[in-house]
């Protein structure tokens, strides 16, 4: 039988759309469907490597799991990772392609709707339901020339949208009804049913809404869902999911949210240890003076959020943190920083430079050569701990004397310093590993606990099923997603 198709798109960004396909795709999972995730395009500096080799946005890993299948590069084919306020590095099938900026890149759109096709059609020759992510706005009538994030694909690949509004931002009613009367006729009527999102409270209250927006839109209602709860618990993908507030007990340990700070999903485990207190130090803030361990995360721009750091004053914090005998963890960009110096020579993530590191490890790095994808296992160099997670890089670090981890291959890599409190390394996921997390936990004088993070990301994800197909019609749905009115490839 030929897939059928069902895309979701919002109203605006983060009202919701990422955790409504992932939930989707675990409860149509549920019911014995081979479902595939799909999004045209992203834009996250939150990716993750696939089996096959190339990279996606966050997002669709997390619905690919949901989906109980592994990750490939076609489920998002063109993934934007920003390294500036106006340019991104544009990646295509999972691999990276150049960089563009915002207005480059609008000519470079209708382009990449073949490769957008072309994997749409991959994914659906292997499933019984593809479930498409929309991007942004289906209202942003001014990029909608050369779209291929939203109506452009909807449009071009004839799949059927669920038009999707966050209550708890405010305002909702306005955005559905209002998204209908600036969309061009011919994309409004790809749309066969609206849900609106993170309702609290009473929800016969919002009755005369519902009855409103369907009134003006002629639009379905197919569903009220209440706010999600454990949604916490889940990677999230925008800076914007980022936790504003530590707990305020617990084991201190700080990461620097510098402006480029990219994989911060790395941190996810630490933030659900009962045991640990994490905060997210934003620019202006100053690194808590009581936290034990400090983290340099993942950049997309390392040279640019190392100065960015200087311009925060994180450095002069960061000595004093080490003379009071805290500890320091570099991960990837966190890990070049954390050296003596980081060179760019061909401009890989900005104009070529050659800056001086924290100093804080003996190492160099060189951006150059092809950026790293893999997934990569060994054990800690010192004590022999296991761990799994993954790389992805570009440039080379050398030097160092004591390194942090052994690779699978026999490889070391990353370094430490010789008094022990300050290492650094390339692994992505070293600490959702659960039992490198409690041998970092022990390590620097906290306890561990017994927190399964992939069985609880499993459960969350069940439980966010049940929580849909409580709130959402998804019998509806299923009839009304259709075979995809595609013309063969080639």
């Amino acid at each position: 039988m030929p897939a059928r198709a069902l895309m979701i798109q919002g109203t605006g960004s983060d009202v919701g759309k990422s955790l409504i396909v992932a939930g989707l795709a675990r409860a149509f999972t549920r019911r014995g469907l081979r479902v595939r995730p799909f999004k045209p395009q992203n834009m996250s500096n939150n990716a993750a490597v696939t089996d096959d080799g190339g990279e996606i946005g966050r997002a669709q890993a997390l619905q690919a799991r949901a989906a109980c299948v592994a990750p490939t590069v076609h489920m998002n084919p063109v993934l934007l990772k920003p390294q500036s306020e106006i340019g991104a590095q544009v990646v295509v099938q999972g691999k990276v392609t150049g960089n563009a900026k915002a207005r480059e890149y609008q000519a470079m759109k209708p382009k990449l709707l073949g490769a957008v096709l072309d994997s749409f059609r991959r994914l659906a020759a292997e499933a019984d339901l593809v479930l498409v992510e929309g991007a942004g706005s289906a209202s942003e009538v001014n990029l909608r020339a050369g779209d291929i994030a939203n109506m452009g694909f909807a449009r071009a690949a004839d799949v059927p949208v669920i038009l999707l509004g966050d209550i708890d931002r405010g305002g909702v009613i306005a955005s559905l009804v209002g998204t209908k009367a600036v969309i061009d006729p011919a994309d409004a009527a790809t749309i066969v049913g609206f849900i609106v999102n993170r309702f609290r409270g009473d929800p016969c209250l919002f009755d005369d809404g519902m009855k409103m927006i369907s009134a003006r839109t002629s639009w379905p209602a197919l569903g009220l869902v209440p706010y999600f709860d454990s949604a916490h618990r889940l990677p999230a993908e925008d800076a914007l999911g980022l936790p504003t507030a530590p707990r305020g007990t617990g084991l201190k340990i700080a990461v620097l949210a510098y402006p480029r700070i990219a994989n911060f999903d790395d941190f996810d485990p630490l933030r659900l240890e009962p045991s640990v207190d994490l905060v997210f130090v934003r620019p202006g803030e100053a690194i808590p003076g009581d936290a034990t361990l400090v983290i340099l995360p993942g950049s997309k721009a390392t040279i640019a959020d190392l100065a960015a750091l200087r311009q925060a004053g994180w450095d002069i914090d960061l000595r004093a943190h080490i003379r009071r005998g805290g500890h320091v963890l570099g991960i990837c960009g966190g890990y070049q920083m954390l050296g003596r110096s980081v060179a760019d020579p061909g401009g890989v993530e900005g104009l070529p430079a050659t800056v001086e590191g924290l100093g804080l490890l003996p190492v160099d790095t060189v951006l150059e050569g092809d950026k790293m994808l893999v997934e990569v296992a060994g054990v800690t160099a010192a004590e022999g701990v296991p761990f799994k997670g993954y790389e992805m890089h570009v440039g080379r670090t050398t030097g160092g004397m004591r390194p942090l981890l052994r690779l699978g291959d026999g490889h070391d890599q990353g370094a430490v310093s010789e008094n022990g409190r300050i290492a650094g390394c390339y692994v992505h996921g070293l600490l959702t590993d659960d039992r490198q997390r409690r041998h970092w936990l022990q390590r620097v004088g906290g306890s561990a606990s017994a927190f399964d993070y992939e069985a609880d990301v499993d459960a969350t994800l069940d439980q966010l099923a049940d929580h849909i197909e409580k709130h959402i019609d998804c019998d509806r749905l299923l009839t009304l997603a259709r075979e995809p009115g595609l013309t063969p490839a080639g």
